[in-house]
């Protein structure tokens, strides 16, 4: 839920160093219409380009997506959606059946974000009204939408998740924030139909990028870590 700490770092404020890049990188579902320098995201996505890749493979392509564009993305996305077109991913994001300790974890998160919208259990609809908002874009103004070559390996989907958090961190020190969105892989047929990918390319993910919202009560959600206890062994 929203951070009380006084001492955190301000996401309302460019981050000035990798500390704080990282600890105020939130999945932001609210922008304001604030335009995105086109440079700006260049020079992101240049640098972003430095993250390691074995023998340099560099695995990454990135279509980014402003004005007519965006919104041709969007409302392909959207008709798919809409019209209970299947998700048919064509490379699995998450387990065929959860379990613990990640069920409960997944399930946390989901009822935060709802609760702060107000949106009660078995409320279907608002639900549904409320994943609608991904393929919105959540009214950023910018986006992206990130693509493998199909014939690459685990190593380099390893390699193209640093080449993301790359993306993200330096967008939090040139004062933008995002929302890295695994929901489009599933509409991949949507998004060919708005976009030349070739063949080969398989959407790792999508990708809302913008000065957040911060009137916006989903933006105050701040999720929760496990303690080092849960995920670090130590050993003299």
């Amino acid at each position: 839920m929203s951070s009380t700490n006084s001492n955190a770092p301000n996401p309302k404020v460019p981050a000035t160093t990798v500390t704080e890049a990282v600890l105020t990188r939130h999945s932001l579902r609210a922008f304001t219409d604030q335009p995105v320098s086109q440079d700006t995201l260049k020079q992101v996505l240049a640098s972003a380009a430095r993250a390691p890749s074995g023998t340099n493979m560099q695995p990454w392509r990135v279509h980014l997506l402003f004005g007519d564009t965006l919104n041709k993305v969007s409302n392909s996305m959207l008709e798919a959606y809409d019209n209970d077109v299947p998700y048919d991913a064509e490379e699995p994001y998450y387990p065929d059946k959860f379990f613990e300790p990640f069920l409960g974890r997944r399930r946390k998160v989901g009822w935060d974000l709802y609760s702060l919208l107000g949106i009660e259990k078995g409320d279907k609809e608002k639900m549904k009204a409320q994943h609608r908002r991904n393929f919105e874009f959540f009214s950023a103004p910018a986006g992206a939408v990130f693509t493998i070559h199909r014939d690459l390996n685990t190593g380099s989907w390893l390699d193209y998740g640093m080449f993301l958090q790359n993306v993200m961190l330096l967008a939090r020190e040139a004062g933008l924030h995002t929302c890295p969105q695994a929901a489009f892989c599933g509409y991949h047929q949507s998004i060919r139909a708005a976009l030349p990918l070739q063949s080969e390319e398989v959407v790792v993910c999508g990708m809302s990028i913008g000065y957040a919202d911060f009137d916006a009560i989903e933006n105050s959600l701040v999720t929760e870590r496990a303690p080092l206890s849960e995920f670090v062994t130590v050993y003299d």
